[in-house]
């Protein structure tokens, strides 16, 4: 462990101004790789921060079936155009943005009238198109949030005539990780981790693992912090009331919610643990090896490719 190291093996951008990066996790002990494999990849997903067009109000529509005339597509396309835009910013305070243009003109981006604070990552991303002399006046409304939040979670109190929009947060669009197992000349088991990040370019996939790791860092120290808090209070009212006080052990079993997919079996094995309704490696642990290969369709082969994958990627040896 004290050799584990983290490399960059890819940066690239792709295009819409997205970006894609690889990087390699060595020096893992066995099981190391899908716990830090698995824990990178909901935060990155699910935890970091945007910004986004929550709501939008456009002159002369009251609804989202309108239709604007000279304007070739109508109101529910131009939100759906509205919602590919990716922004970044150094702010999270509500902010507001304007586009007015006069026809005809085909509308991106660029053309948006933005705060300084505020930057488009993709500014020839297409909006409308206006094909008379008509002019089209909308009002934005940027947010800052993370995940994914629907229009209608919205207050209608609160939307003063906008159209609102659902709205995504999210800066990284895919994580992909893969595990492989290192023998060195004793034969002793390492694993490195192969991580993949997908983001829209308003965060680089350096960015987001630097923002991912301190998240994680947080929320552990956070729980040390409140254990340490509770164990001080615990031996505080241990003195006060010696003879009240009861001892509570907790098991803790580390693997037990494991989803079965994290194994990584093929599909063989795989379909059959999920037809005996084997879902966790915990349901797992609930069968001796004779029962194993009493499965239907589930062969020695079957049984020795799970054996070896709890050694290897957990440290479980079935007995």
């Amino acid at each position: 462990m004290d050799n584990i190291s983290i490399k960059c093996l890819k940066s690239e951008k792709i295009e819409s101004g997205a970006c894609h990066g690889q990087f390699l996790i060595n020096s893992l002990r066995p099981g190391q790789g899908i716990t830090i494999g698995n824990q990178l990849r909901r935060v990155l997903l699910g935890d970091l921060s945007g910004i986004a067009i929550s709501a939008v109000r456009i002159a002369g529509v009251s609804h989202e079936f309108s239709t604007i005339p000279g304007v070739r597509e109508d109101i529910l396309e131009i939100l759906l155009n509205l919602k590919g835009i990716v922004f970044k910013s150094n702010t999270e305070n509500v902010q507001f943005g304007r586009l007015k243009i006069q026809g005809p003109a085909v509308i991106t981006a660029d053309l948006i009238q933005l705060p300084s604070n505020l930057e488009i990552v993709n500014p020839n991303h297409y909006i409308t198109t206006i094909s008379t002399s008509n002019i089209l006046e909308i009002e934005f409304k940027f947010e800052y949030g993370n995940g994914y939040r629907l229009a209608s979670q919205t207050f209608l109190e609160e939307t003063d005539n906008y159209l609102q929009l659902d709205t995504i947060f999210m800066p990284v669009q895919k994580v992909d990780f893969k595990i492989e197992n290192i023998y060195d000349n004793s034969n002793n088991i390492s694993e490195r981790v192969f991580l993949d990040i997908w983001t829209n370019g308003s965060i680089s996939p350096n960015e987001a693992l630097k923002s991912a790791s301190q998240v994680i860092i947080d929320l552990f120290t956070s729980l040390i912090h409140n254990n340490n808090k509770n164990e001080s209070e615990s031996e505080s009212e241990s003195e006060r009331n010696p003879l009240e006080v009861k001892t509570r052990s907790i098991t803790i079993e580390p693997y037990t919610n494991i989803a079965i997919e994290e194994l990584q079996l093929s599909v063989r094995a795989y379909n059959c643990l999920k037809k005996a309704q084997i879902d966790t490696v915990g349901d797992l642990l609930q069968y001796s090896p004779e029962k194993l290969q009493e499965l239907k369709n589930f062969g020695r082969k079957s049984a020795d490719e799970v054996f070896s994958t709890l050694k290897n990627k957990l440290g479980i040896i079935l007995k």
